[in-house]
């Protein structure tokens, strides 16, 4: 700054210092008044930020950018709608003050806590899609009153999904009947959750949902039933804490329950997290029937998927993971998959590590029980291939020409204590190894039943037709290091010659073949007592001991027990019995 004390050249110095107090005056009276115009300004500020906007048109309070009211915020909110009783103009907060239309409740953007009741035998056209987001321990509900019957939401092909919440979490449906199905076959879906550029979602549940006729097109997995998508090119996407509980999904394409996201590359890797598919009961589905895809950890439990594969001409399985990472499948049923593309009741697909498939029963699939499979084909920086899946303790009756499907360069598969039943007149190759850019390398079958009745092998696969079946030959192909041990060989198959502790006596099941007979939805799981072992069966505490087995049989009980491990899903838990 300059100097205005010194002396200025051609005048006294008096005169330089009465301009220089002058100039000084004159400063000060200008930093004064810019400091009460700041002092102005902030208090402006303050006025703003505590004084309330007046309310807008409909008496409503203003709301901020997120939803959330200026002001203190309010407690959470019942509305009510009710398609035949209601009034758009109401309240909404009361039965008799319900509003109409979806319109209605699609223009409002709601706040944690808030319950959204829709009212039993509603019916609506259109989409459904409320705003807003809940937080942690206030979620948004949607749900019904008013009776026993679920209101509906008819998308009748007006919009790719006849429910939809995107960039929203902490939110909670159920209770609803959704259908969407236009005049032709289109993208679409009866509810969509969906992440776009939104980095991590929280707490979504979709809960005792019925959801059926869904026209969707077979070129596109992500649509059918229920669709979770995450996409993220500028901010990577994902869910944390989904729940896909107790729905009814019928006669939908192509998929019945199946996720997505654009992160599936190991390069990109953003899996979803804590995602459980559980409950659900899925009948005459286009394509798949439940897939999880880009999750580490997710569990896919106490599902019924019957006739998946119906109407595609892809390749689809009734449930199964792709490129997710320490999935637990359990539980479940699966049957009446159609066709040899793939057809399988049960997949453990490629870019998967430490799949687990236990505890579930599979019978009268077209394309077999299993499929472990990876593309050799893929780029590594992508794909982690199919390492480390285990199957045990599973149950597979009937199900047509495959046991199991290895294709591919998996690694590290265990396969132990599962019981294969093939009945008269079926012709079934019990171990496929199949080429799809490699083969398998270090696969381990032990303590397996394999019980025939009609015919079986274990085969390697000479050719593919396009229909998806394969023609076969005896042996192992190009696989590699393949270890057999202490399994039961009995009927129309021959023992594999490296086992070891092999059986070719009958097992002694108590009823086999007997559980497919009226087979229904939900019960094969509680029909199957006669694939346990008969005392004195010669795989009673004859098996293999092995590590890190689950700690339980297809039934829950302990294994090991009375010092020994039984060969099959079952465990003996009478000590006299061998």
């Amino acid at each position: 700054m300059m100097d205005l004390t010194r002396e200025v050249p051609g005048r006294t110095p008096q005169k330089a210092r009465r301009r220089s107090h002058g100039v000084l005056v004159e400063m000060r009276k200008m930093r004064t008044l810019g400091v009460e115009r700041f002092h102005s300004f902030l208090l402006a500020l303050i006025v703003l930020a505590i004084v309330p906007n007046p309310p807008q048109a409909g008496g409503q309070p203003p709301r901020d950018p997120i939803g959330q009211e200026y002001g203190t915020p309010r407690e959470p909110v019942t509305y009510y709608v009710d398609s035949a009783g209601g009034n758009d103009s109401n309240p909404g907060t009361s039965p008799v003050g319900a509003w109409k239309s979806l319109a209605k409740v699609n223009s409002a953007t709601f706040l944690p806590g808030d319950r959204i009741r829709l009212r039993s035998g509603s019916l609506w056209q259109g989409q459904l899609w409320p705003k807003g987001s809940g937080r942690e321990g206030l979620p948004i509900i949607i749900d019904m009153y008013g009776g026993g019957v679920r209101p509906a939401i008819h998308g009748d092909g007006l919009a790719e999904d006849a429910v939809l919440l995107k960039n929203q979490e902490y939110w909670e449906i159920q209770n609803l009947e959704v259908t969407n199905s236009g005049a032709t076959a289109g993208v679409r879906r009866g509810v969509h959750v969906a992440l776009d550029n939104y980095g991590e979602a929280h707490h979504v549940y979709l809960r005792r949902l019925v959801i059926h006729n869904v026209n969707g097109v077979d070129t596109e997995k992500a649509n059918g039933g229920i669709d979770y998508t995450c996409a993220g090119d500028r901010l990577p996407s994902r869910f944390v804490d989904v729940r896909i509980e107790d729905n009814q999904i019928y006669h939908v394409d192509r998929s019945g329950i199946f996720g997505w996201s654009d992160r599936w590359q190991r390069s990109k890797w953003f899996p979803s997290l804590a995602v459980a598919v559980r409950g659900n009961t899925l009948d005459d589905i286009g394509g798949d029937g439940i897939v999880v895809v880009a999750t580490d950890g997710a569990v896919v439990e106490h599902n019924v998927v019957a006739h998946a594969n119906q109407r595609s001409e892809g390749y689809n399985v009734a449930i199964w993971p792709w490129s997710a990472d320490n999935t637990i499948i359990q539980f479940n049923e699966a049957y009446g998959t159609h066709g040899q593309r793939d057809g399988e009741g049960f997949d453990s697909d490629w870019n998967s590590r430490n799949t687990i498939i236990q505890y579930n029963y599979s019978h009268d699939n077209d394309g077999g029980f299993l499929l472990i499979c990876d593309d050799g084909g893929q780029d590594r920086r992508d794909s982690a291939g199919n390492i480390g899946t285990i199957v045990r303790y599973n149950i597979s009756v009937n199900d047509r020409t495959r046991g199991i499907n290895l294709a591919g360069p998996i690694r590290d598969s265990r396969i132990y204590n599962n019981t294969f039943y093939v009945g008269e007149g079926l012709a079934v190759d019990l171990l496929l190894y199949s080429d799809w850019h490699g083969w398998a390398e270090d696969t381990t079958v032990e303590n397996n039943i394999f019980e025939v009745r009609g015919r079986a092998q274990f085969t390697y696969a000479l050719s593919r037709a396009p229909d998806g079946a394969y023609t076969t030959a005896p042996g192992q192909g190009a696989s590699r290091r393949n270890r057999f041990d202490s399994n039961v060989y009995f009927g129309g198959v021959a023992s594999i010659a490296d086992d070891r502790h092999a059986l070719t006596a009958d097992p002694k099941l108590i009823a086999p073949g007997e559980a497919d007979i009226g087979q229904r939805p939900g019960l094969g799981l509680l029909s199957l007592s006669g694939y346990r072992l008969q005392p004195g069966s010669p795989a009673i505490h004859t098996g293999k001991a092995i590590e890190s087995n689950g700690g339980r049989d297809f039934w829950g009980r302990p294994v090991p027990s009375c010092g020994g491990t039984d060969r099959g899903a079952s465990q003996a838990q009478e000590c006299s019995a061998r």
